[in-house]
């Protein structure tokens, strides 16, 4: 290669989203009605979601047309550049080839910009006038800040108590795009206000945060909710990564042997890796592997059944790898990987031996960061550590092996440095979450 980077020309932009779901092998089960227990049609969802995205979310078709005001303002920063890894190729001594798909580039610093723009845009079309979300660590919230603005809306994101804590300037970021945040669990809603009687000091969790986010949408009239990952079409909007990651791979003679994403509710590898799935099927040898943290080991150690998306049980019955939806994980520092239940679409693709899934603790991939931002130059959310620790055991594995390694960095670290610095004071430590937490938290799923 001539240069690192590989840049998609303009005319061979993406302009279709690819939908997984009819490639996926016996499906995915329908949501539930939570009060009757039976299968959801789009209307119960009208309150909550536009008509635009719900049909997205219900759609049987393949291919779905990317509007032209999306593309307009994803030129921005879309395509985002393909990057090969020489320089950690060299540090590691391996003959293996890691490419990047690099999304730190979005105005907010991560993946979470691709479908928040499209989100803004189907509410602007159908007169929303105020969309309402949760945050985890924030990429999500500064993303939907970025989109609403664009797009006339007004944003009130509920942000997760310890991520709001340790990561100050996601708010004003979120600011600076003319948001209003709070923490979760806060005093504006009874969902909060029963959670910090009960429990004042709790770190909050994205299943609060999202409750909160859904009784604010649902108490407005002006108002929808918004959601950054897990859903059908979440899922979908992603899927822009993989597909221009194909063209660039083909642009300079590449094809992954090994692609990498990591893991909270799953739109990051499902957006990468979903577009692999049709070569898959076709008999490829490719491997497409989540990784997760070990503090919530949602896909390797979660029970597969119908769960709530939230802790007040406010969402539809997804059928999904869950952890239970009153599980509290640790205050670890990738807050985006804080979630109890992983995305149906992704759960199906491990129900079906489509993928693999791996858990790693966070001093492994800190160090990995930190190695990166030394070899390649860029500082890495901690999320996208994940991927990079994932990346470097593939390469590592046998050093004189020639495979070929994609990963998805799915954000920059660069509001996150406060992670970085507890890290080199010595303050983090791992978090291995006990079985007997685990059995607890699943013990309460719905009963069917």
């Amino acid at each position: 290669m001539k240069s690192k980077h590989v840049i998609l020309p303009h005319d061979e932009r993406i302009t279709r989203w690819y939908n997984v779901i009819p490639d996926i092998p016996n499906g995915i089960e329908p949501p539930l009605d939570p009060v009757t227990k039976q299968p959801m049609g789009p209307e119960k969802l009208l309150p909550i979601f536009p008509v635009g995205l719900l049909e997205q979310e219900m759609s049987p078709e393949r291919w779905i047309d990317i509007p032209e005001e999306i593309q307009d303002i994803w030129s921005i920063w879309r395509p985002s550049p393909l990057v090969r890894a020489g320089f950690l190729e060299k540090a590691l001594g391996t003959k293996a080839k890691i490419f990047f798909k690099y999304e730190g580039v979005s105005p907010s610093g991560s993946h979470k910009t691709n479908s928040a723009v499209a989100q803004a845009y189907y509410n602007k079309r159908e007169g929303v006038k105020r969309l309402a979300t949760e945050t985890g660590a924030g990429q999500w919230g500064s993303a939907l800040s970025f989109a609403t603005h664009k797009f006339g809306l007004e944003c009130m994101v509920y942000m997760v108590r310890v991520s709001y804590e340790q990561k100050p300037y996601r708010k004003s970021m979120m600011n600076t795009y003319g948001a209003s945040i709070v923490p979760s669990p806060s005093p504006l809603t009874a969902t909060g206000r029963d959670i910090l009687a009960k429990t004042p000091d709790t770190p909050g969790s994205l299943g609060i945060a999202i409750s909160e986010a859904l009784e604010d949408a649902s108490s407005r009239e002006d108002t929808k909710y918004a959601l950054g990952s897990v859903l059908n079409h979440v899922c979908l909007h992603q899927t822009v990564i993989g597909l221009e990651a194909k063209k660039q791979m083909a642009m300079v003679g590449e094809y992954p042997d090994v692609v990498i994403g990591c893991c909270g509710g799953g739109s990051n590898f499902a957006g990468l890796a979903s577009p692999f799935i049709p070569d898959k099927l076709d008999g490829k040898a490719i491997r497409l592997i989540g990784v997760e943290p070990a503090s919530c080991p949602t896909l390797t150690r979660g029970v597969y059944a119908y769960d709530f998306g939230d802790v007040a049980q406010r969402t539809p019955l997804l059928y999904m790898y869950t952890l239970g939806h009153d599980f509290i994980p640790p205050g670890i520092h990738a807050g985006g990987l804080r979630y109890h239940g992983m995305a149906p679409v992704v759960s199906a693709l491990l129900r079906e031996n489509l993928m693999e899934a791996i858990s790693l603790n966070q001093m492994e991939c800190f160090e990995a960061g930190i190695l990166f931002a030394q070899t390649e130059g860029i500082i890495p959310a901690p999320e996208s550590c994940h991927a990079v620790r994932a990346a470097i055991i593939e390469a590592t594995k046998d050093l004189n092996e020639p495979k070929t390694i994609l990963f998805n960095l799915s954000g920059h670290g660069l509001l996150d440095l406060s992670s970085y610095d507890k890290y080199f004071a010595g303050e983090l430590h791992n978090y291995d979450y006990p079985a007997e937490a685990i059995a607890e938290a699943t013990r309460h799923l719905p009963k069917l």
